[in-house]
């Protein structure tokens, strides 16, 4: 530090450069990590990767009634809409876990705390400068 107690431009860049390991880091992480969701007691399983993306998805043949095609159809998208959003909130919950002390570690380096004028971040929902709704799939928020 400078005798006005400033960090000087060495450690600034010395720690800009320790964020970025640490955020490429948790990037890899997230990008090889996993979370299931499920609905109707495991009938349905969804499987998404820790960016967000949907990587699997399982229906149980005992969801199926060959007689009643129109309300099992039915019944299935609805077990798959639920068991997606379960895997999206388990995303979610990882990506807060591996990113936000990243994130806090931004604050007061702009209004909303983050950046300024950084480009949305795609497959983190609900991650500041995103633009995606927590909750939500990636892209509609």
């Amino acid at each position: 530090m400078d005798p006005g107690g400033q960090m000087d431009m060495q450690q600034l860049l010395a720690a800009a450069q320790q964020m970025q390991d640490q955020l490429m880091s948790a990037q890899r992480e997230l990008a090889d990590a996993e979370v299931e969701g499920t609905a109707g007691g495991g009938l349905v399983t969804a499987r998404v990767n820790g960016q967000g993306d949907l990587v699997d998805l399982t229906i149980s043949p005992a969801v199926i009634d060959a007689g009643e095609p129109a309300e099992t159809a039915e019944t299935v998208a609805d077990l798959v809409l639920a068991a997606v959003r379960d895997a999206y909130r388990a995303a979610a919950e990882l990506q807060q876990e591996k990113m936000g002390p990243l994130a806090a570690g931004l604050g007061g380096l702009g209004a909303g705390g983050g950046l300024p004028d950084l480009p949305d971040l795609p497959g983190l929902p609900g991650f500041p400068g995103t633009g995606d709704a927590p909750g939500r799939p990636p892209g509609i928020g």
